[in-house]
């Protein structure tokens, strides 16, 4: 993937990057919308980077079209993954609810863990499948709206043409993930910086994917 490791430092070539940082920041505070807003950014700064343009987005309103659009495909992917949880988690809690009023039975017991344990393992894998799948997720949206987002067998076959880049994209996106969250460890305030210095770098990182991968084949 090409310069991958600058997904850190781009932000900060803007020299308008303090404001428009803190902005976008308060903005990202606002219940919902401010979530959706970030995605919009997010997509106006990977087409920034796509045109050579190395400054961060306006920090506006701007960006909610698109970012809510975005949304819908991710609730989509994440509500899949949830679901798929929930079938296993609501059987399994049910279970052993009733094996706490009756006599318990050992065999149901160790089917009402199992099912919990399959459930959080479900759960658990499918989140961090998707983490390595999102900057097709995200390349395929841009490309062709929320149709373009949700067929799997583009996503895949995206993602599955360099799986070395995948493999690097998702990895690179867990530690933007990470950076994300250092600012409500440190002090909640500071997520206010932390959080869009992450979409920043989610936007370098997926135009990385995209000058590592070409376009699979038959596209």
């Amino acid at each position: 993937m090409d310069r991958v490791g600058d997904a850190f430092v781009w932000p900060f070539r803007d020299p308008e990057w303090v404001n428009k940082i803190l902005i976008m920041g308060l903005i990202q505070l606002i219940p919902f919308v401010g979530a959706i807003n970030g995605l919009g950014w997010m997509l106006a700064a990977l087409h920034r980077l796509r045109a050579g343009e190395e400054r961060l987005p306006p920090a506006n309103f701007e960006h909610l079209g698109r970012g809510f659009r975005l949304f819908v495909v991710y609730l989509v992917y994440y509500g899949s993954v949830v679901l798929i949880g929930a079938v296993l988690y609501v059987p399994g809690t049910l279970i052993l609810a009733q094996q706490g009023k009756d006599s318990s039975s050992p065999l149901l017991v160790a089917v009402g863990l199992g099912l919990l344990l399959l459930a959080f393992s479900v759960v658990t894998l499918g989140l961090l499948v998707m983490t390595f799948l999102t900057p097709s997720v995200v390349l395929e949206f841009d490309g062709g709206g929320i149709p373009g987002g949700l067929r799997l067998g583009d996503v895949l076959r995206r993602a599955r043409f360099s799986l070395t880049n995948t493999l690097i994209a998702g990895l690179m996106l867990i530690a933007a993930g990470l950076v994300g969250q250092l600012g409500s460890v440190a002090c909640f305030i500071g997520v206010v910086f932390t959080s869009v210095y992450a979409l920043a770098m989610q936007a370098w990182i997926v135009r990385s994917f995209e000058l590592g991968a070409a376009a699979p084949a038959g596209r």
